[in-house]
C-alpha cells in the first residue's frame, strides 16, 4: 500500500481561545471539518494545538499570564481539559477518533522514548485517529521546555518526515515589515528557508497570549525544511484555509524547502 501523506497542523493560542475570551469551538469546528476532508484525499493529520494556558487561566479567572512556571503548569493542566474535550466532541461529530499526546523535548531527544513516540503516532494515523499534541506544561521546567508549540510541531515534522507544516496564527503570514508599525508593509507569499530575508524580517516580539510570534515561525519552518517539509504561515480564520492549501492555492506564505 502507497504510504499516506502527513501534514501537521499547529494552531496557535489566540486562535484557539479567541484572543483569551475561551475555546473557539466554532471555529475548532471549521478546523475539523478541513481536517477530515484532508483524510478522505489520504492525508493523515497530527494537530500541535496550543491553548491550554490561555482556557486554564480563563477557568480560574486569571486575567494576566503568570510568570511563575508552576502557576503557569497548574493552569495548563486546567486548561488541558477544556482543550481535549472541544477536539473529541468535534471530530467525534465525524466518526473520528482523537488521541491526546503530551511530550517534552526531552522525549525528542531521549533514544527510546523516540521510538516509542513514533511507533504510537504512526499507529494512530494507520488506525485513522487525530493525534493532538500539545507541551506537556505540567511537568517542563525551564531547562527542557520547547518554549513554544511552533518549535514543537517543527521537531514533529521532521521525525515523522511530513511533507507540509502549517502553522496557523492570528497573522496573515510573514510580511517585508513589521506590519503592526508600517501600513505599507507586503506580504511575502513565497520564500525559500534559507533567504536571509525571511529571518530578517520576521522580528523577535511574540504575541500577548502566545510565546513565539512570528521569528519562532520562521524558525520553525527552517527546521522543517531538514527534512524537506514545506510550510504555510497563514492567517487560521482564512476560510477553508487547510482545503485551499490541498487545492493547489498559496495562502499566507509558503515557504520551500
Amino acid at each position: 500500500m502507497k504510504k499516506n501523506k502527513c501534514w501537521i497542523v499547529k494552531i496557535g493560542s489566540a486562535l484557539l481561545t479567541n484572543n483569551g475570551k475561551g475555546i473557539d469551538k466554532d471555529l475548532i469546528s471549521e478546523w475539523v471539518e478541513q481536517i477530515v476532508e484532508l483524510q478522505s484525499h489520504n492525508i493523515d493529520v497530527v494537530l500541535v494545538s496550543s491553548g491550554s494556558i490561555v482556557e486554564g487561566m480563563k477557568r480560574l479567572g486569571w486575567k494576566d499570564k503568570p510568570t511563575d512556571i508552576h502557576k503557569l503548569q497548574a493552569a495548563a493542566a486546567v486548561g488541558q481539559m477544556g482543550l481535549v474535550q472541544a477536539y473529541e466532541y468535534l471530530f467525534a461529530k465525524h466518526k473520528v477518533q482523537t488521541a491526546q499526546v503530551l511530550l517534552t523535548q526531552d522525549n525528542l531527544t531521549n533514544t527510546k522514548h523516540f521510538e516509542n513516540i513514533s511507533a504510537t503516532l504512526e499507529n494512530l494515523l494507520e488506525f485513522g485517529a487525530v493525534p493532538v499534541i500539545n507541551e506537556n506544561d505540567t511537568v517542563a521546567t525551564e531547562e527542557i521546555k520547547f518554549g513554544d508549540n511552533d518549535t514543537l510541531a517543527a521537531l514533529v515534522a521532521n521525525f515523522l518526515n511530513a511533507e507540509r507544516l502549517i502553522i496557523l496564527t492570528d497573522q496573515h503570514g510573514v510580511f517585508d515589515d513589521d506590519p503592526r508599525v508600517n501600513k505599507n508593509a507586503s506580504l511575502i507569499k513565497e520564500i525559500h528557508f534559507d533567504d536571509e530575508k525571511l529571518e530578517r524580517v520576521a522580528g523577535k516580539t511574540g504575541g500577548i497570549l502566545g510565546s513565539g510570534g512570528m521569528y519562532s515561525k520562521v524558525m520553525a519552518a527552517k527546521q522543517a525544511a531538514k527534512s524537506k517539509t514545506f510550510s504555510n504561515i497563514a492567517w487560521g480564520r482564512e476560510e477553508s484555509v487547510l482545503t485551499r492549501i490541498y487545492q493547489g492555492e498559496n495562502i499566507g506564505t509558503l515557504i520551500h524547502c
